[in-house]
C-alpha cells in the first residue's frame, strides 16, 4: 500500500509565500486602481474651481458630489482632503470643507513670494540652457495665440500663468518650480474671474511681451523693474477679482 507523501514545511512555506505574493500583487494593483480614482476626482474638482464653476466659500459636500461623478464617497473625502493641503479647500469643524476663500492678506503673500521666484529665473537668464530660454519664448507664442483666438478666461488663465512658471523653470530648480505651482493654484481660485473682467486680452499680451524684450535684449534689471510693475497690476486686478460679487 503507497501512502501519500508529506508535504515538507519549506515546501509548504514555499508554496503558502507564492500565494502570499500573488495576494500581494492583486492588492498593489487595487490600490493604483483606488489612487487613479482619486486624482481623476481631485483634477474635476480642480477644474472646476479654477474655471469659477464652484465659487469661494461654496461647500463641498461628499454625497452629492460622489453621486455626480460616480464614484465611492470615501473618494471624494480623500480628494477633498488634497484640496485642503494644496489650500483650495478648507475643512472646519462641524461644518465640513468648502472651497477656500482667498484673502487679500493672502494675496499680498503669493505676489511677494512669486516676484522672488521669478526674479530669481530672469536673474538666471544668461546662465540657464538654450531649452529653458526657448520655453519662455514659446509660452510667450502661446499665449498671444490663446488671447487671439477669444479663448475663455480658464484658457487665458492656464497660458498666462505658463509664462511666468517659465520664468522660475530659468533657475533650473525643480523645488523652485514646485513652490511657484503651489503658489499659483491658490492664486487661481480669482485668476479665472480676474481674466474675465479684464476682458483686455490684446494689453496683457503687450505687457508680457514687453518683458519678454527685455529679456532678449539682456536688460535684466529693466526686466526685473517691469516684473515688479506687473505684478503690483496683478495684486489689485487679485483684490478687485476677490471683492466683486459673482454674477
Amino acid at each position: 500500500m503507497s501512502y501519500p507523501q508529506a508535504t515538507s514545511p519549506s515546501r509548504a512555506a514555499r508554496d503558502n509565500t507564492g500565494g502570499l505574493e500573488e495576494n500581494l500583487c492583486m492588492y498593489e494593483r487595487l490600490r493604483v486602481d483606488r489612487s487613479t480614482t482619486v486624482d481623476r476626482v481631485v483634477d474635476a474638482l480642480r477644474s472646476a474651481l479654477f474655471a469659477g464653476d464652484l465659487e469661494p466659500g461654496t461647500p463641498l459636500r461628499e454625497q452629492p458630489l460622489a453621486e455626480a461623478l460616480g464614484v465611492a464617497r470615501s473618494t471624494v473625502r480623500e480628494a477633498m482632503t488634497m484640496l485642503v493641503t494644496e489650500g483650495l479647500a478648507i475643512r472646519e469643524p462641524n461644518k465640513g470643507v468648502s472651497v477656500a476663500i482667498l484673502a487679500p492678506a493672502a494675496v499680498a503673500d503669493i505676489c511677494r513670494a512669486r516676484f522672488v521666484l521669478e526674479s530669481a529665473g530672469i536673474r538666471a537668464w544668461f546662465e540657464a540652457d538654450e531649452a529653458a530660454r526657448e520655453q519662455v519664448r514659446a509660452a510667450m507664442r502661446t499665449f498671444a495665440a490663446t488671447a487671439k483666438d477669444g479663448a475663455d478666461p480658464e484658457a487665458m488663465t492656464e497660458t498666462h500663468l505658463a509664462i511666468h512658471r517659465s520664468l522660475v523653470a530659468l533657475t533650473g530648480s525643480d523645488r523652485l518650480i514646485a513652490t511657484q505651482d503651489s503658489i499659483t493654484a491658490e492664486a487661481r481660485l480669482a485668476l479665472a474671474r480676474v481674466d474675465a473682467l479684464r476682458q483686455d486680452a490684446t494689453q496683457q499680451v503687450a505687457s508680457h511681451r514687453k518683458l519678454i524684450r527685455f529679456l532678449e535684449r539682456g536688460e535684466l534689471d529693466e526686466c526685473v523693474d517691469e516684473l515688479r510693475r506687473h505684478l503690483a497690476g496683478a495684486e489689485e486686478s487679485l483684490l478687485e477679482a476677490i471683492a466683486t460679487p459673482p454674477s
